[in-house]
Order: structure tokens, then sequence, then C-alpha cells
């Protein structure tokens, strides 16, 4: 109770500090002596005391209201690296202000607040604050409180004053080094026996990198033709193109439905680990989440995977015309997959019933949370 009415004071107003609780109880003694004895040097002393006691009150609001914070982006980081914060404190008055003290409130699920204490800011200078906070799990973390507090100048009396201060830190989740991955190269080979190239579908004869000239033969595009050499050898001359090979589209799906917690953040490691092990062989790569819908940048897939939670509300319709990896950990929801997909599946560790999978049509790999993700991720399908 005391502590809460004195952080009250301190918030609002001006709380006694142990030094200034000690001078009040001296300036009562010699008020009270003074009454008793009416001599006047006892109330000189006790007058003082009591003027000192109200100077120090006063001043620490003061000193609080000249300050100016602001804080620098925060840089997004993967899962295991530390978030780089930094703030800087203004001192916008003509002295200096000494005796203070920062605390940036953080969000409980990242870590507890982070204090700082500075001895002295100097008139109309700048004291850059920059800590490092380790993460362990992705996300995306918001917070918006700064708590300045000082006994400046004398250390009678503490003031606190909460500013607002918006901060968004983004936390990737992990990406493993996949060396192969053939539950994304199956569908690449599918689609290539299918007589696709490993590219854009749409991709023509007529569309891609000049490689060679050569003469030109009945049946060739007119618009092969490159007038400019054709002119200059007095014969029609073709452009030989190189296709421009990007990869069989994969679309990465992630089930909304129900998740154990582990299992998910395995899930969401897995769908970042093969969008960017898609990317190295020049696929093309898609995810799709709940959330998002279909998106293909980086940055997007990145933000998306940090953001993702189970069971999200469905904005984007799951793509019913186009094969997927589906990456669940329910079973039953393999029968509305499209032609030609692949699965992967968790086993829901808090079910007491064994999952049996049997799924000829779209072959895919199941699971064990307790082994590790990224060799797993690198053998072939069942």
């Amino acid at each position: 109770m005391v502590r809460r009415i004195g952080y009250w004071l301190e918030s609002r107003f001006s709380a006694p500090a142990y030094a200034g609780l000690v001078l009040a109880g001296i300036s009562l003694c010699f008020f009270g002596a003074a009454m008793n004895t009416m001599a006047g040097w006892l109330y000189v002393i006790s007058g003082l005391s009591f003027a000192l006691l109200g100077y120090a009150a006063v001043l620490p609001p003061k000193s609080l209201k000249g300050l100016e914070l602001k804080r620098k982006t925060i840089q997004p980081v993967t899962a295991g690296d530390d978030l780089t914060v930094e703030l800087e404190i203004f001192n916008q008055t003509k002295k200096p202000v000494s005796l203070l003290r920062i605390e940036d409130k953080l969000p409980f699920v990242l870590d507890k607040p982070r204090l700082q204490p500075i001895e002295i800011i100097s008139s109309k200078n700048t004291y850059n604050w920059v800590y490092y906070q380790p993460t362990e799990r992705r996300g995306i973390y918001r917070w918006q409180n700064v708590e300045l507090a000082t006994a400046a100048p004398l250390g009678l009396f503490w003031s606190r004053r909460q500013r607002e201060l918006a901060a968004i830190a983004i936390v990737y989740p992990k990406v493993l080094p996949l060396q192969s991955c053939p539950l994304v190269d199956d569908m690449g080979k599918e689609d290539s026996s299918k007589g696709q190239p490993r590219g854009n579908p749409l991709q023509t004869a007529t569309q891609g990198l000049t490689r060679s000239l050569r003469p030109y033969r009945t049946g060739d595009p007119l618009r092969l033709i490159h007038w400019r050499s054709s002119a200059r050898y007095g014969d029609l001359r073709v452009r030989e193109l190189e296709m421009l090979t990007s990869g069989q589209e994969i679309i990465i799906a992630l089930d909304n439905g129900e998740w154990e917690e582990n299992n998910f953040e395995q899930a969401v490691i897995a769908a970042a680990s093969m969008y960017f092990y898609a990317l190295k062989q020049e696929m093309q790569v898609r995810l799709w989440t709940a959330a998002t819908g279909l998106i293909n940048r980086r940055r997007d897939v990145l933000e998306a995977l940090a953001a993702i939670h189970p069971q999200d509300e469905v904005i984007k319709p799951q793509p019913t015309d186009k094969p997927l990896i589906w990456l669940t950990q329910n079973p039953s929801t393999f029968a509305s997959l499209p032609y030609s997909s692949r699965w992967m599946l968790w086993q829901d560790i808090s079910s007491s019933q064994q999952q049996f999978v049997i799924n000829r049509d779209a072959p895919g790999i199941v699971i064990d949370s307790e082994q590790s993700l990224q060799s797993q991720l690198q053998k072939t399908l069942n």
C-alpha cells in the first residue's frame, strides 16, 4: 500500500526519497523544539529546512519537462539474434539534468523492462542509449511506454513521468540451410515430366535472352528476325533465345486450424526454410496464409510468418486450383487438397489416438517433433 502511494505521488507530483524523509523528520524535531522553547534560532533552522524540502520537491518534475525523447527504428532480426534498441534523450533546458533514470517498458513476452541510470546530461546535449535485446521466438512485438525518473538536483525527492514512444520489433522465424528438399524438388520434376519447362508456364519460345544469331529457317516466327543483322549480312538472321527459367511455381500453405504450439512453431520454420530453398533453386514460390492470401516478396513472406498464429481469421481463401505444399496437424484436410499437392504432417502429441496417414495421390512426410527438422525436410517422400 505504501509503495502504491509513493508511486502515485512520484507519477503526478514528487515523493520523498530516504534522504528527504530523514530531513523532514529532523525539520519536524527542530520545529517541535522551537515551539517548546520559543527559541528563535530553532524557528530559523526549521524554516530553512522546510523551504529546502519544498524547493527539492518542485525541481524534479520541472527537470523532466525539458527532456525530449526519440526512438530509432528497430531493424528486423531472425529469432536467436539480438534486437538493437536505440533511444535519444535530448536536454532542451539551459541547465544540466542529473540523477536521471530511464526505463523502457518491454512487453512481458519479450523480457523485463530495461533500466538505464544516467549520471548527467549537459544543457542542449543528447544522450544516446543503445541496448541489445536477445530474442528466442519469432513474432511482432509492440510497446510504447518509456518512463523517466529523476531526483535532481538534491536527491531528496523523486519524480517520474511516462512518455509514449511507440516501438515495433519484428523477429523473423529461423531459416534452415537446406541442401536439398525432395518435397519441393519433386513438384518441379513432376511438372517437367508433363512437358512443362521449369519456368513460367506462360513463357513461349519467343521470349528470353538472345544467345546467338542463325540463318532463317522456314517456320521460324517473324518476330524473332533480327532486321539490323539481316541487312548487314544480306540474308535473314534469326535470334536464338535462351529460355528464362525460374522454376516451377510452388505454393507453400499453412493450415489455419488447430495446432499444438511447438508443432506450429516448427511448421513456420519449415515454411520459411522451404520458401528460401525454392528461391535458391530459382523456382517461383509463393506463400499462402489465411490472413494474407498468396504473397511472394521476401519481406512480405518473412513478416507474415513472424505474425502468423494458429486459427487466424480466414481473410483470403485457400487456393483450390493449384497444387500446394500443405503444412498441417490434421490429416483429414488431405481430402480437399488440389491434385499433385504435397503435405507435411505433424503428429498431435496431445491426442490419445494414433494417427494413420494413407494418401496415395498426394505424397508427403510425417514430422517427428523430437527429431531434427532439417534432416526430415531433406529426406525422401513417403
